[in-house]
């Protein structure tokens, strides 16, 4: 009995693919090659926007599915959040100042989201342009969101070419930053 008080109050533990491929995720975005050959910034905001890009990237392979891929989609913007909370936690951010950065996370997310759908659609220039404003914070035109911007495109290919189950494996099939057109990595 007294068990099953505890595990009211328990945070219910992900599942091993989800865990597995969010893991993937934070793998990706922690890469060097991205502040290095990419020339993202090597800042809190600069490995924010990576993190959310990568979580998008999955996002959005996932939600081409039926109910279960979307359900998986969710899952993995969960994780994100997830992480986003302890991340400030452990930060120092106090108790009452976590719910108010968290909420701008997800607008952070929801209008990213938006802006790169909408720049996958209309093509590789749509794609810088939205990295040049939400990465490096320059007008579009800049070389280094050109270059991430053939990352996310090559990102896009093979993940779209990747079966759900192959996806939700070890770890996913990012291509190397530096060589967006490399084998999986």
């Amino acid at each position: 009995m007294r068990q099953m008080i505890f595990n009211l109050f328990r945070r219910p533990r992900q599942n091993a693919t989800i865990e597995r491929l969010y893991g993937a995720i934070v793998a990706q975005s922690r890469r060097p090659d991205f502040y290095t050959a990419l020339s993202v910034p090597d800042t809190i905001e600069g490995r924010f926007e990576l993190l959310l890009l990568h979580t998008f990237l999955i996002c959005h392979r996932l939600k081409a599915e039926d109910e279960a891929g979307k359900a998986m989609s969710q899952d993995v913007f969960d994780a994100f959040l997830d992480d986003m909370d302890r991340t400030l936690r452990e930060m120092g951010v106090g108790d009452l100042s976590v719910p108010k950065r968290m909420k701008k996370i997800g607008q952070a997310f929801y209008g990213r989201t938006a802006a790169y759908d909408a720049a996958l659609a209309e093509g590789q220039a749509a794609v810088a342009a939205a990295l040049a404003r939400n990465v490096f914070e320059v007008p579009p035109g800049d070389p280094r969101a050109d270059r991430l911007a053939s990352y996310v495109g090559a990102a896009v290919r093979r993940l779209a070419q990747m079966p759900v189950a192959s996806l939700a494996g070890e770890s996913a099939p990012f291509p190397a930053p530096d060589q967006p057109e490399a084998p999986y990595v």
